[in-house]
């Protein structure tokens, strides 16, 4: 389980998070909505370890992460999809996958998951192209795919439906239900496509402005209340 506790972040004087508090449990998916520039990714980032925070805690699994750089956070099985995918181009679709090895804890087995095949059939069947000449769909699954291959505890993804072409937009969400399914690792999920959002959400929280205006279950969500902080 992944807590965030009243986080504060700067950039330089300006304030992007103001006590922001989470938590994300094992077995379901956590949603975080908001308009563009509201700190969905700050959020993220400050979870992952890629930027410093300037208050609060993060605690995984009861363990203190809030100074741990990221690929000790990677170590302990955190797991990122950022936005934009930042898949490496010039290699193979398995060569990405095999770079998620650096993540993998010390003594497991470095082994491509079935599952990232079983889920993404697509990337079985492409494993020699280049990752670079697959579609953004495509390079998408694959960046799940290679954060899968860490065998996270907690799966962070940043607005995995940007971009995609509705199927694999439907692919992607049988993925995520299928994950949550395990029972066997958090899913944090931030997105402003509103139905992808809803249909997979166990627990959301809505940002505005670098604070969470906005928080509940599934059954709690008032679909417009939620819409209004989504539109410009």
């Amino acid at each position: 389980m992944l807590s965030v506790e009243t986080v504060d972040l700067h950039y330089g004087a300006a304030q992007i998070l103001k006590r922001v508090s989470l938590l994300a449990e094992t077995g379901k998916v956590t949603c975080v909505m908001g308009r563009n520039g509201v700190g969905k990714t700050s959020l993220l980032k400050a979870i992952v370890g890629q930027q410093p925070i300037s208050g609060g805690r993060i605690r995984m699994d009861e363990r203190e992460i809030t100074r741990m750089r990221p690929y000790d956070r990677a170590r302990r099985g955190v797991a990122y999809v950022p936005q934009g995918r930042e898949i490496f181009p010039l290699l193979s679709v398995r060569e990405n996958l095999e770079t998620g090895f650096a993540g993998v804890p010390k003594g497991a087995a470095r082994t491509i998951p079935e599952k990232v095949f079983e889920l993404f059939p697509v990337l079985q069947s492409m494993q020699r192209r280049r990752g670079g000449d697959l579609s953004g769909g495509q390079q998408q699954q694959l960046a799940i795919g290679r954060a899968l291959v860490t065998r996270p505890k907690l799966l962070v993804l940043d607005e995995p439906t940007e971009g995609i072409q509705p199927s694999i937009i439907k692919d992607i969400g049988r993925a995520i239900s299928y994950l949550r399914g395990q029972g066997d690792m958090a899913i944090l999920l931030v997105e402003q496509y509103f139905d992808f959002a809803r249909d997979l959400a166990d627990t959301f929280a809505v940002m505005d402005r670098g604070e969470i205006v906005m928080a509940g279950t599934r059954d709690d969500m008032v679909e417009d209340d939620v819409r209004r902080h989504l539109t410009v």
